[in-house]
Parts: C-alpha cells; structure tokens; sequence
C-alpha cells in the first residue's frame, strides 16, 4: 500500500472516489438491498510549484525588475568616466582666475550630470497602452450544443463506436455549455472543407471583430495603423491572414505586418510581447493586434482518442486588441501593458512533442495531446510564475517566500514546508487560457484561487468554448461586462501553447470600465463586448450538467 501511494505522489497522481445512486432499472435479489456503486477516478494533477522551486528563474524575474534595459545600460556605464573626465579637465585648463570662477566645477559637474539624466529620460521604454479590444461572436446560425455536436458528430460516418463513446465522455463532462458556434463547413451534411470554407471562416472572424474595433475606437486602418500582428496556429495560406487584413482594409504601403503560425494557445500573448518590442522603437503609432484559430481545415475525422479532445473542445471565435505608444492615449486607453514574461520548454522532447500535428494510423491529420501535457504545462507555469513573482508580489509576499526558502533550502529545518506566495494580493483578475476544465480546476488549486477568480474562465469555456489564443481576451471581456474592473486593478494574462509555452502578460486599469447592457448596443451591432446577451445566464448554478 505504502509503495502505491509513492508511485502516485511520483507520478502526480490523485484518486477521487465518487458514490453514485442506484438505477432504478437495476436488477437485484429481492432479499438483497440496493447498494450504490463506487467509481475511482485516476487524475494526473500540476506539480507542487511549492516544493520545486528553481532559483535561476527567481533570479532571473529580479533582475528583470531592477536593473534598467540593456538600452540605459551603456549610458548609465558611460556616467562616472564622463563626470570624473569633466572634473579633471577643469584643473588642466590653462585660462586666468576670472574665467575659472565663471566656469565653477559644480555647474560642471551638474551641466554633466543633467545631461546624462536627459538621455536617460528620452531612452526610457515608451508605455504601451491597449485602447480597446474586441471578440467576436459568430451569428446564431453557427450555435451549436452538446447534443447537436454528438448528434453530428455520428452522422458523418467517420467514427467507429469506441470513437463515439469517447466524445460523449469527454463532451458531457468538458465544462462546454450548450451555445458554443462553429463554422458553416463544419456543420455542414456531409462537411464542406475546403479551402473556400476556411478562408469564409477566417474573413468571418477577422472581419467582424476588428470592425467593431475599429468602430468603437475611431480608427482609420488605411492611415493609423502601423504595425500588424496576425496569429494563427493551424491555418497559414497563401496570400496570408495579415495579407488577407491589409487588403480587405486598403492599409497604407509601409506598414509592418507578421503572421505568427504554429505557436499554438498561447501565441495571442506572444503577439502582445512582438506589438510592445515594435511600438518601443515606432514613436506614435498604434498597432493591431489579431488572435484566431481555424477550424474548418483542422476537424479531425479519425479514430485515435490522442487526437479527437480537440474536436469536443475547440470552437470558433477571435479578438482583436489596439495597442498604442502615444501618449495622449493615456487618457481613454483602458488598460497600460506593465509586464509580459515568456517561457519556453521546447528544448527537451517530452514536452516538445505533447502537442504534435501528425497523420494517425490511417492517414487523418490531428493535433495529437500527450498524457504528460498536464505535467508539461505544470511544469512551464511554474517556471513562468517563478520569473514573474518578483516582478509583480507584493514585498511582504516576497519576505514570506524568501524566510521559507532559507529555513527549507539552507538551514534544512525539518518540518517546514516552502511558502506558495499569495496571487491574489497582487492581482484582482485572473484570465486563465480556457484549455479545459481540467487544466483551470488544476491551476486553481494549484495557486490556491478562489472559485470568483476563476469564474471569468470557466464561464468562457461554458458560453464559448476553447476559442484558442484568444480565450483570454473573452474573459477580460467577461470582467469587464460584470462591471467589476476598477482604476488601479491589475489583471493577469496566462496562456498555455504547444512548443511547449506558457506566457503571462499583466496589465493595469487605467480607468473604470462600466459594466454593458443590451439596452446600450448600437442598434444591429453589438459592440466590442461579446458577453451582452447572455450576461444574465452567467454564471450557470452548474457548469457541468
């Protein structure tokens, strides 16, 4: 018995056992009462980030948030020669006593010092402020419940009968609600996917959120926008996505566009990370910023379970974000982009190949899901939120985390067990990459957060499914429809992607956000918030049922 317990703690497992009530249908011995049957289910659950703490990337996250950026360094170098030059050359100056009380050696010294402190100031990293954004939200004739999709999903044709009982486990207990969307290709008897489809698809989504964006901010595309960032894992034609965005809005000739593919759920953050670098040296632009994922051309219509978890999850949706590096935005952007933290574990192969597009046995390409990607992406938090800490806790946080680092690293004291540091004092939103309902109750009980917390993701993954990168955006956007984020609120981005990735981003309030109501949607349109409708279903008593 001792020897399993240790396998399972080895292995991150945990046991849950669960009574369920007889059915009336059952036959039993008329002398014999009926008894409940017990189910043990086997999880694999994130790793203690407690007890595995790895110091470089402590050290890494304060260095990050003392020291200056490699820009101000050189200058900040260049300081104590320049002053001590100017001091020396005072007393090499061959001029009369008249001249050298006009030129004292203090106003030296300050000219100097002011002049390198100027430089200082105009090298200093330019704000990066998010004006607005927006998510789309398919028409009602993409909607789409957990019965219709398993109805649908058996009139294809495509999937034996092991196939079929697996996506009904996985639907029924997904977290999904009943009014997710997916695209008319999809829907389609028998699908239509093609090319046209994907391309209908990926026009639908790019299109109606970033007119909406454009609406609500006043933006002219073909004059304001500079820089372009376009990202999509799974569809990259040719002309691409960004292409297919700087055509359909006529947009001016040098304007810098990327199309970012393969980087799976968290590459709308990476974007965020790219639109901030190129605003850092592109004065008084404003840059867009696009997350979507495809799903017409990545159906999988095979029968090898690794791959058939994304069918029951991934639905359709996008967002778009206005970023900007002007300062007389400050006063209507909502949000000012304070950290952004990426870490990569795609240099060992385990995790590497957890998410893997390939053909199964039969020939159908899928995105194939590893047993250990629960442990990978446990893995790459915990080295994220280690780099990021320092950077975001509060001190008295930090102290508690260092005292038990010593006792439990240095002093070896029996009994004293690593301090998990409170998120909660230094963020009051969490926006958690809508994986899956394993993966966010796993996070939440991991970092020790409260169900409100996590309601902004779990009713994301109800209302809309796993829309892929830009998740996060829907959630944001689910605070704020509830009204509930203030000035001075900091909110924290975390996406999970293949490679395997995991990227944080932090923002602060800048302003408050008034919660929306269907009474203020501009006639047929409905704004940049895709929660108007249905906020008052939200959250569900249940969100399994």
């Amino acid at each position: 018995m001792a020897s399993t317990a240790a396998v399972m703690e080895r292995e991150r497992l945990t046991a849950e056992m669960a009574f369920t009530p007889p059915i009336d249908g059952d036959e039993v011995a008329d002398d014999q009462p009926r008894a409940p049957s017990i189910v043990i289910k086997i999880r694999r659950r994130l790793p203690d980030f407690a007890r595995s703490v790895n110091l470089k990337y402590v050290k890494l996250g304060i260095c990050s948030g003392i020291f200056p950026v490699p820009a101000s360094w050189t200058l900040l170098a260049l300081a104590p020669p320049l002053v001590a030059a100017a001091a020396c050359s005072l007393r090499r100056l061959d001029l009369d006593v008249g001249v050298l009380r006009s030129f004292d050696s203090a106003a030296w010294l300050g000219t100097a010092m002011l002049l390198l402190l100027a430089v200082c100031f105009l090298k200093r990293p330019r704000p990066v402020y998010l004006v607005e954004f927006a998510c789309y939200k398919p028409g009602d004739e993409h909607e789409i419940s957990k019965d219709g999709f398993l109805d649908m999903t058996k009139s294809t044709g495509f999937f034996n009968a092991d196939a079929l009982d697996f996506q009904t486990k996985i639907t029924k207990r997904s977290g999904l609600g009943d009014r997710t969307y997916l695209p008319s290709g999809i829907k389609s008897r028998p699908p239509q996917l093609s090319m046209a489809q994907a391309r209908a698809e990926a026009q639908a989504v790019m299109f109606g959120c970033l007119d909406e964006l454009f609406a609500a901010t006043g933006i002219d595309p073909r004059r304001d926008v500079r820089v372009l960032i376009v990202n999509c894992s799974l569809f990259n034609p040719t002309p691409s996505l960004a292409s297919m965005v700087v055509n359909h809005y006529k947009m001016r000739e040098d304007i810098k566009s990327f199309n970012l593919g393969g980087m799976g759920c968290s590459a709308g953050l990476i974007a965020v990370d790219l639109a901030r670098d190129l605003l850092q040296v592109n004065p008084d632009s404003y840059a867009v910023v696009v997350s979507t994922e495809n799903i017409t051309l990545n159906w999988y219509f095979g029968n090898d379970r690794s791959m058939l978890l994304s069918n029951c999850i991934f639905r359709m949706g996008g967002a778009a974000a206005l970023l900007s590096n002007r300062r007389a935005d400050a006063r209507r952007a909502k949000y000012r982009l304070l950290h952004t933290v990426r870490t990569h574990k795609g240099a060992a192969d385990e995790r590497f190949n957890c998410v893997y597009q390939r053909e199964d046995a039969s020939g159908n390409v899928g995105v194939s899901l590893a047993r250990e990607l629960m442990a990978v992406a446990g893995n790459a938090l915990k080295t994220n939120i280690t780099t990021l800490g320092p950077l975001v806790l509060p001190l008295a946080e930090q102290l508690k985390f260092l005292r038990s680092l010593v006792l439990h690293r240095v002093l070896r004291a029996r009994g004293v067990r690593p301090y998990m540091p409170d998120f909660g004092r230094a963020f009051e939103h969490f926006c958690v990459h809508a994986g899956g309902r394993a993966v966010l109750e796993e996070v939440q009980r991991s970092l020790g957060l409260d169900d409100v917390d996590m309601e902004p993701s779990k009713c994301t993954l109800h209302r809309f499914g796993n829309t892929s990168s830009s998740s996060l955006w829907y959630e944001l956007a689910y605070a704020e429809a509830k009204g509930r984020v203030r000035r001075g609120h900091r909110v924290w981005q975390i996406g999970f992607g293949s490679g395997f990735k995991c990227n944080s981003a932090v923002w602060r309030a800048l302003r408050d956000v008034p919660a929306v109501s269907l009474a203020g949607a501009r006639g047929d349109r409905r704004g940049c918030n895709p929660w108007v409708d249905s906020l008052n279903s939200y959250p569900p008593k249940a969100y399994i049922s």
